[in-house]
C-alpha cells in the first residue's frame, strides 16, 4: 500500500509514520552512496527515494522571510520539503555544529511545522548523523 493510499486516525500518527519513512530512506541514500559527497547529491538521491515511494516532497523550498509582520526582501531556503508538514535540513560535513541545529529549530518555528530532521550524510553511520527535532508535537 503506497502513503498515498494510507488512512491515518490522528496527524500525529501521520508524522510518525512519514518519520520513520524519512529515516529509512536516508539510511538507504547513505547505504548506496556512502558518506564524503556534496550535500546537492544526497538531496537529489533523497528526492528519489521518495519519488519511488510515493512520498510528496519538494526541495529547495523558498520561505519567505517577515519580519514584525512586514515582509522582507530575502527569503530563507528549506532543503527539503515532506509532504507539506516536515522540514529536512541535509549536511555533509566534517562536524555538526551548533548553528546547524539553530537553523532547523528557526525553520520549524517560522513555518509553524511540528517536525524536522538534521541529517549529516558524512558520517560512517548515519544513526551517528540523524537528529530529529520537534515544535509543539
Amino acid at each position: 500500500m503506497d502513503y498515498t493510499d494510507k488512512i491515518f486516525a490522528t496527524e500525529r500518527e501521520r508524522l510518525n509514520y512519514l518519520s520513520a519513512e524519512i529515516l529509512d530512506a536516508c539510511v538507504t541514500v547513505h547505504k548506496e552512496m556512502g558518506p564524503g559527497l556534496l550535500e546537492s547529491v544526497y538531496e537529489l538521491c533523497l528526492m528519489k527515494e521518495f519519488e519511488l515511494r510515493k512520498i510528496p516532497a519538494k526541495n529547495q523550498v523558498l520561505l519567505p522571510l517577515y519580519y514584525k509582520g512586514h515582509a522582507l526582501d530575502k527569503e530563507l531556503r528549506i532543503d527539503i520539503l515532506v509532504d507539506e508538514s516536515i522540514i529536512m535540513e541535509n549536511k555533509s560535513c566534517e562536524k555538526m555544529i551548533p548553528v546547524y541545529q539553530a537553523q532547523i529549530i528557526s525553520y520549524l518555528n517560522l513555518t509553524n511545522k511540528k517536525l524536522g530532521f538534521l541529517v549529516n550524510f558524512n558520517v560512517p553511520i548515519l544513526k551517528e548523523g540523524f537528529r530529529r527535532f520537534v515544535n509543539n508535537f
